[in-house]
């Protein structure tokens, strides 16, 4: 019976054989008072080669429990240990660079991205959903004037603001996206109500602010989204004329108090104490936009999806880009179809397929086990993840 315990072991074969050998070597030895010192040294013999064996079959098995990636300076956890919550954010990639960045503008994003992202953990924390965690979360950024979302939306050619967001529920695969919209001052809260209360995905323009306000959102004068920096942003892309977009440091809208371009994207993904996935994104789009162009952060599979069987993803980019190559949803179909874990999907889409075909931004990410992503391809994405420990982590730069 000892023996059938040792070979349960992941050993070498050539181990096994050794330990089988021994093993014989006692049972059919003759025991008797003449031979107890042969017999106690082979005991001794057999029972050290099984120690020493057994020991080395457990640290193998301890070195495959952890795999890590060193590119990305993510630990995959192969070890399927779940957390309890996990929730992670954004606010938007690109062309970061800390030598064009004060002291008191660093300090105020990461004040903005840790408000944000402590406002999502308390509500997991006390047992509540990640739809709620992922709505709250993006309501802060959304009323910051520092990001491409809510107060902070760049403007239109027509010198409008046309907001869009989306929401995804992992659980039912239920989800809800708003574009369009000039008069909603928090558009996941929109996207939200869609999914909720209506038979809808997506609504836009004039038929969604209607539908804002059947469903008592908070509406206000599209004055309300007014900053300087984004209308003197607007004015520079006009005399250059040229569209700019929120993420190509090429020609993206130019942030004068960071001296260089960046994303304005703000996202949130999220797993509740019930195994209950959920993102959602918001954004203002591109300044100098024509013709009611909606970019990817509304469209499903492309900006936001969800799914409990593997993950939630939010995106942040060149919206052609992430749309034509349905980002978000390439990451969970990698996981579903090939088996890779959420870091090496999101590598795999955002380094290599999404390059590829020309197009630059990032994604946040969370798994059903609770591990996190924060995968881009620029110089920075302003980003902050919480695990169940409490543990907080915030970047703005690559390295």
């Amino acid at each position: 019976m000892c023996f059938l315990r040792i070979i349960q072991f992941e050993c070498k074969d050539t181990d096994k054989k050794l330990l089988f050998n021994l093993w014989s070597s006692l049972k059919y030895t003759n025991f008797n008072a003449t031979i107890q010192s042969i017999d106690l040294m082979k005991k001794s013999i057999f029972l050290f080669s099984f120690l020493v064996i057994v020991l080395n079959c457990k640290e193998t098995g301890e070195h495959q429990a952890v795999e890590s990636d060193s590119d990305s300076g993510h630990i995959i956890d192969s070890s399927n240990e779940k957390a309890e919550f996990s929730i992670v954010i954004h606010g938007g990639a690109g062309t970061i660079l800390k030598k064009n960045m004060t002291p008191e503008k660093e300090a105020a994003y990461k004040a903005i991205l840790e408000k944000s992202i402590r406002t999502g953990y308390d509500i997991l924390k006390n047992g509540g959903t990640s739809l709620d965690a992922v709505t709250k979360t993006i309501n802060v950024m959304e009323d910051s004037p520092l990001f491409n979302a809510g107060k902070g939306a760049v403007f239109t050619n027509a010198e409008t603001n046309e907001l869009d967001a989306s929401i995804m529920d992992g659980k039912t695969l239920n989800a809800g996206a708003s574009a369009g919209t000039t008069n909603v001052r928090n558009p996941i809260d929109l996207a939200r109500a869609i999914m909720d209360n209506s038979p809808h995905v997506m609504m836009a323009g004039n038929g969604a602010e209607k539908f804002a306000e059947e469903q008592g959102l908070q509406l206000v004068d599209p004055s309300y989204f007014y900053t300087d920096n984004r209308f003197n942003s607007l004015k520079r892309a006009k005399e250059r004329e040229t569209i700019e977009l929120d993420h190509d440091d090429k020609s993206a809208f130019y942030d004068p108090t960071i001296k260089d371009y960046k994303f304005g994207t703000v996202g949130c993904a999220a797993l509740d104490k019930n195994g209950n996935l959920a993102a959602g994104t918001s954004t203002g789009g591109m300044t100098n936009k024509r013709w009611g162009r909606i970019g990817d952060a509304p469209i499903i599979g492309a900006g936001t999806y969800a799914n409990n069987a593997t993950c939630a993803v939010s995106s942040t980019g060149w919206g052609e880009y992430f749309i034509r190559g349905m980002v978000a949803y390439d990451i969970s179909a990698l996981m579903e179809y090939k088996g890779l874990s959420l870091q090496e999907a999101s590598k795999e889409v955002i380094q290599n397929k999404l390059t590829k075909l020309g197009g630059t931004g990032g994604i946040v990410a969370v798994d059903n086990n609770g591990n996190v992503a924060m995968e881009f391809n620029t110089a920075g994405m302003y980003r902050a993840t919480m695990n169940d420990k409490g543990e907080l982590t915030i970047g703005i730069y690559k390295k």
